[in-house]
């Protein structure tokens, strides 16, 4: 979402009201520190199951900084019905990110130095996929994303010290791509989002190296991943979702330094590395940004940094041509 654009929601309740049912919210009387992405974050709650999903989503990642901690508060209240909530409604208001569901599921977030809060509800928690996927995944993310770090729509891998950002809308065949670098004998940084470091002058960006999440129809590629669970999503097509732990022959990194910055085009008839414009680039990777003034000009800068990285479009119709051409680039610099 574009830091122009807002989602106008006449069916939101008014923030006062989010806002005076959070402080008759129960008080939280437990809390966990963990790591996303590296990065601390403070979770406090009255509900122990809240801490053991935010376990299962980020326990696996280490301390990467000493910065102070960002700030969530999870309430979670009490209700007779078991049954799902609806879709969560999104929309910014300055500094503020807000997400609702109804009176009862409630998220606001102030940014880049505020907190997080939440109110969900015990039906919310009874449906893991909603819960992680809506308030976990989204609620830190507008936190992290203006504080420590600039998200960019692509996948990343190394090959002998030296990464490739893969870039491309949605279905242009990142996670693929990676994941056949992987395969090859690359690292593995991520398969769909990166972010770019603020607290570096270099070109180095970290991933949820953890996590692969590939489309049901990559089992056509792909055969060891056939017969996977499918994992629903809350907005979009089913995804099969696999931890690279889980994978023997897929080597990881937590991040890399960017040398070649790569658009792809897999519906041409021939494989091909040409130049591609850094405006572009540039028009691509802040489409996706959002904040005030202030933290734009923090990303934008991040941005800058990562576009002094040579910039290409690779042009390829297989898997195979692609990791090959791209492993020609790394190891002769054409």
């Amino acid at each position: 979402m574009s830091a122009q654009a807002t989602m106008i929601v006449p069916e939101v309740p008014r923030l006062e009201e989010c806002d005076r049912f959070q402080d008759d919210a129960p008080p939280l009387t437990m809390e966990g520190m963990f790591f996303p992405l590296g990065f601390p974050l403070r979770v406090r709650s009255n509900s122990e199951e809240v801490l053991r999903q935010c376990s299962g989503k980020w326990g696996m990642f280490a301390r990467r900084t000493h910065d102070r901690p960002i700030e969530a508060d999870v309430h979670v209240i009490e209700t007779d019905s078991l049954e799902c909530p609806p879709a969560v409604k999104c929309h910014f208001m300055g500094n503020v990110f807000v997400m609702v569901a109804d009176i009862r599921n409630v998220c606001t977030a102030e940014f880049p130095w505020g907190k997080t809060r939440m109110v969900v509800s015990t039906a919310a928690l009874q449906h893991p996929h909603y819960f992680n996927q809506t308030f976990l995944e989204a609620a830190p993310a507008c936190q992290l994303c203006t504080r420590f770090a600039t998200p960019i729509h692509a996948a990343c891998v190394v090959l002998d010290g030296r990464g490739v950002l893969l870039c491309g809308d949605s279905g242009a065949g990142k996670t693929s791509l990676s994941y056949a670098c992987a395969r090859a004998g690359w690292q593995f940084v991520s398969d769909d989002t990166s972010y770019i470091l603020h607290s570096e002058t270099a070109r180095r960006v970290v991933g949820n190296y953890h996590l692969v999440r590939f489309r049901p129809s990559a089992a056509e590629l792909f055969p060891e991943i056939a017969d996977a669970e499918m994992t629903p999503r809350m907005s979009g097509k089913p995804s099969v979702e696999l931890r690279t732990e889980s994978m023997e022959h897929v080597r990881t990194a937590d991040g890399a330094p960017v040398d070649f910055v790569v658009y792809l085009n897999r519906r041409h008839p021939s494989v091909d590395l040409v130049p591609y414009g850094r405006d572009d680039a540039r028009r691509y990777m802040r489409k996706v940004l959002f904040g005030t003034q202030e933290t734009r000009i923090i990303r934008y800068a991040a941005i800058e940094r990562l576009l002094t990285a040579e910039v290409l479009e690779l042009r390829y119709q297989s898997l195979d041509q692609a990791v090959s051409r791209l492993e020609r680039l790394v190891r002769e610099g054409r």
